[in-house]
């Protein structure tokens, strides 16, 4: 499938597959909604693989959303209200924010893995962008 006719969902996790981390992945997959370069999103979400650089923080395709919200919707105030609300929806989705904890890394349960925490995070950035 090609890229601009892939679903944004498809497009990330499929970049995710291609050595890209989460943050990433969604990020690019949002390049023409942000206008900047693939190379410029690649920098800006290289610190959140593994969640913001480790697994003890929050989902690095959380970390996307909210990235892509402020893009979106910053006008010289913050987006606090909306970051909260992304973030619930997120949570809601997914069981829960923190890396470790959606990948069960202390309790062996596996409450959503990157492919999923991918989907939900791209599903709920389109919803900023439709």
């Amino acid at each position: 499938m090609e890229k601009e006719t892939m679903k944004k969902e498809d497009l990330a996790i499929s970049l995710k597959h291609q050595g890209y981390n989460c943050c990433q992945a969604i990020l690019c997959a949002f390049q023409e909604e942000t206008g900047l370069s693939e190379e410029a999103l690649k920098k800006i979400g290289a610190a959140f693989g593994v969640g913001m650089g480790n697994m003890e923080a929050s989902c690095g395709a959380l970390c996307a959303a909210e990235i892509l919200l402020g893009l979106k919707e910053y006008q010289d105030k913050p987006v606090l209200r909306r970051a909260k609300e992304l973030y619930g929806a997120f949570e809601e989705k997914c069981g829960a924010v923190l890396c470790k904890d959606l990948k069960g890394r202390d309790t062996g349960v596996v409450l959503c893995d990157c492919d999923v925490c991918i989907r939900n995070a791209t599903e709920l950035a389109e919803e900023l962008f439709s």
